[in-house]
């Protein structure tokens, strides 16, 4: 082959780069896929060819929309909504009614083709990304377990088509700085390789008026990005991307909220709270092309250290804090065989599998406010006063004393969860069906195997003491002096949990399709119906209630135990008033939740109409859910838990549009509605009373998602100080969301307005921007603890400048 066939096959592979503004102005929307030809080692077609509703956004569509991590894709992109829990720990990922907060994900995350497995992973510095698409609805055929809700794949930026240096420094008001740079070098046709770095500085938003309204939300963060593609012959790929990236935040500015006014205290609590992380990822993409089908190799490693610490009762009292620390390794590897895009019958077939070793450190403890709190709760069940009768008129009245003497009260926890899964899966398309142009029909299956395990060992131990005081009483009034019965004794009570669980699933996750493509690449409409599943798992952080629970239990065994061995004989049966102990929690019981597992039915189309000045994308969707997990504080308030809540449903629309009105001015919108209940849903509260949530909105899951944008483009003639000057605005709405399944707590919809005005000359830029222009006040999120009710405010107003240059 030679060099000119060799550097075309490179760049069918590879994304071909940033097309000058001149040459794609143009009466028309260039789709993405036009532009950037990516290698997917699944998909045998372009995205929007495909039976499934995707959004793409491209590097000019983030920049416009200002998106700079995960988060910023909430209602951006239709009927889908990303909380900010305070910290990078957790990226809680909610599409068409499915998402989760703590736990396993229930949307994938693939970055260059390699899966980001656990969503502590899922925030990271978007500064050198091509491209990002949002697949909706399960891709568990392809992908497998935890992309029930849908998918989200990231590009980073190919060395064969970005040439030079791009380097980028800004500011902004809250003490915001961000600066990066990245090198692209392609040295031959054969090899090419990009190496960079960057370093994030925000002074936060919020104060903490119990530590000297010193900022709660400040943080920093540095890493970068090494590339290396190699052609080693004509028909052979190796793709290299290693990332670290390191942050070092504080966070969770959640203040009190009070249900009856509305108001949100401010942030007042006594510890500080932090979230620190290490993220390393590697990957290594190996591609062959033959004369009829391609073939993949994809292996991908992942380790992930970090450490959150949280003043887990969010208020000035000193009542306890918890400490996680997370230690994760990940290796994983697909190999993927598929036809070449032209053939009528269209395949893809592969096989998938990966180790995790999670190793988790979560002590909680009890500080002097949670002690008194955890006295009286562990001394409730001995009476105060104990009337024994000794005849007409005389009783003696028996008074036990006991005390909680421990200052504070740790509970460790160290856990290892390490995890397996396998599986097999195939995918065909059967084009021109039945002799009909442009109708075709998808049919494919995953068998998907999962074992998990978990070791775990937590336990606690407490001070404590017990004495007893008998007063014979006499027609209600004390005679004689107080007689001690059993003296003040010292005890020390110790509870543990040590063992291990493992459980094992397999699921099939079938998909069909059908889908008919309009001449002239007018577009296609299409029908599909596909199963998502999201994996089971354990509690880890109930192990303090279940502690809490048998510390009781063994506290009363041994409390019986010492005051029968020390009281004399003949007043045993005065001072028998301990009820007996209960059984101490399962824990298998208390921390296995069963997976999730959803259908989807779906209708929609992908349009390119107007000699492709308007693209449109529109759906369908009804989902039926069974075991949704839902995230919640445990009945006692002092720990996170994941319970199966029966059965949702989950229905709803959406439509996206972008059109060119003139070579200068380009719209875009899009809408989503979901409509998502629970069916099935009965539990208990506290007091073991039943409570049905049928009915109700599930939590998290904005009803409508709306977004709005316009890029207008001013040209200057050639030889002026200016080459043009580019002007986005962007506006972007979600609500109602409900924060409870009570839905007693909800944010009304509300929108944020995003403006950039870029100057450029040459290969240099100078951007302006501003972020929630309007200042609009709004919830982040919202929480229950121990009866309290706490929420986070959005981000008020910022405005900033950067500059960019390439060379």
């Amino acid at each position: 082959m030679n060099k000119s066939k060799l550097l075309i096959f490179a760049l069918a592979l590879l994304p071909i780069g940033n097309i000058a503004a001149e040459e794609v102005d143009t009466l028309k929307i260039v789709d993405v896929e036009e532009v950037l030809i990516i290698a997917a080692p699944k998909e045998n077609r372009k995205l929007r060819e495909l039976p499934n509703a995707v959004t793409l956004l491209s590097q000019q569509d983030m920049q416009a929309a200002q998106v700079n991590s995960i988060k910023n894709l909430t209602a951006l992109v239709p009927n889908i909504f990303i909380p900010d829990y305070g910290s990078r720990l957790t990226s809680a990922v909610y599409i068409r009614g499915i998402g989760s907060r703590i736990n396993t994900p229930s949307v994938g995350l693939y970055v260059d083709n390699i899966p980001y497995i656990d969503k502590s992973a899922f925030d990271f510095n978007y500064s050198d990304i091509e491209r990002i698409d949002v697949l909706r609805g399960p891709q568990g055929t392809l992908y497998g377990r935890n992309a029930m809700g849908g998918l989200i794949k990231v590009h980073t930026k190919s060395p064969f088509s970005y040439q030079g240096t791009d380097f980028r420094i800004g500011a902004g008001t809250h003490n915001q700085y961000n600066t990066s740079v990245t090198h692209y070098h392609r040295m031959n046709e054969r090899f090419a390789f990009s190496a960079g770095g960057f370093y994030e500085y925000e002074g936060g938003f919020f104060r903490n008026a119990a530590l000297n309204n010193k900022k709660v939300d400040k943080g920093q963060s540095a890493g970068g990005r090494i590339r290396a593609i190699y052609l080693p012959s004509d028909n052979w790929k190796l793709d290299f991307n290693v990332s670290y990236e390191y942050g070092d935040q504080g966070g969770y500015p959640y203040g009190l909220y009070n249900k009856e006014t509305g108001d949100v205290a401010k942030t007042a609590y006594n510890d500080e709270s932090s979230y620190y992380r290490n993220l390393l990822n590697a990957g290594l993409n190996v591609e062959y092309q033959a004369q009829n089908f391609t073939l993949s190799a994809v292996t991908g490693y992942q380790h992930l250290k970090d450490r959150m610490f949280l003043d887990q009762d969010f208020t000035a009292k000193n009542t306890y804090t918890l400490e996680q620390k997370q230690r994760i390794n990940t290796i994983s590897e697909e190999i993927v065989m598929k036809s070449k895009e032209s053939h009528r019958w269209q395949w893809a077939t592969g096989i998938f599998g990966f180790y995790q070793w999670l190793n988790t450190t979560a002590p909680v403890t009890f500080k002097e406010d949670g002690m008194a709190m955890m006295d009286q709760m562990l001394g409730n069940f001995i009476p105060a006063l104990v009337e024994v009768p000794m005849g007409p008129g005389r009783n003696m009245n028996i008074m036990p004393a006991l005390k909680v003497t421990s200052a504070r009260l740790p509970i460790n926890g160290d856990f290892k969860t390490p995890l397996l899964n396998g599986a097999l899966f195939h995918q065909s398309t059967f084009r021109d069906l039945f002799g009909i142009d442009g109708v075709s029909f998808t049919a494919g299956l995953r068998l998907d195997y999962e074992k998990m395990k978990m070791d775990y060992n937590s336990g606690t131990a407490m001070d404590y003491t017990i004495g007893i005081t008998g007063q014979m009483m006499m027609n209600g009034a004390p005679t004689g002096n107080p007689i001690s019965m059993m003296p003040e004794t010292a005890l020390t009570v110790t509870s543990r949990y040590q063992g291990s669980i493992s459980k094992d699933y397999l699921q099939l996750l079938p998909k069909f399709a059908l889908q008919y493509d309009f001449p002239k690449n007018l577009g296609n409409v299409y029908a599909t119906a596909s199963k998502g599943y999201r994996s089971g798992g354990y509690n880890i952080q109930m192990f303090s209630d279940l502690l809490q629970a048998s510390l009781k239990n063994d506290m009363m065994r041994l409390t019986k135990d010492e005051i029968m061995s020390q009281v004399p004989e003949n007043l045993k049966d005065m001072v028998n008033f301990i009820p007996d102990a209960g059984e101490n929690p399962d824990a298998r019981a208390a921390t296995v939740y069963k997976p999730e597992q959803t259908w989807n039915y779906e209708i929609g189309t992908h349009l390119n109409l107007f000699q492709n000045r308007l693209r449109a994308d529109a759906a369908l969707f009804w989902l039926e859910t069974r075991d949704q997990q839902i995230s919640r504080f445990a009945q006692s308030g002092l720990g996170r838990e994941t319970v199966n809540a029966g059965k949702s449903r989950s229905l709803g629309a959406e439509i996206s549009l972008m059109g060119a009105v003139t070579t200068n001015f380009t719209l875009t919108t899009s809408y989503g509605y979901t409509y998502a209940t629970f069916k099935d849903y009965i539990t208990t509260n506290s007091k073991l009373e039943e409570i049905s949530y049928n009915g109700n909105y599930v939590p998290f899951v904005p009803k409508h998602t709306l977004s709005l944008g316009g890029q207008y483009i001013f040209r200057i003639n050639p030889g002026h100080w200016l080459d043009r000057i580019q002007l986005n605005a962007n506006y972007t709405g979600a609500g109602r969301i409900y924060w409870t399944e009570q839905n007693d707590v909800s944010q009304a919809f509300y929108g944020t307005l995003n403006g950039r005005l870029s100057l450029q000359k040459g290969n240099g830029q100078i951007d302006f921007w501003v972020r929630n222009a309007l200042d609009k006040d709004y919830a982040a999120f919202y929480f229950e603890s121990m009866g309290n009710g706490f929420m986070q405010k959005g981000r008020p107003i910022q405005a900033g400048i950067e500059l960019r240059c390439r060379f």
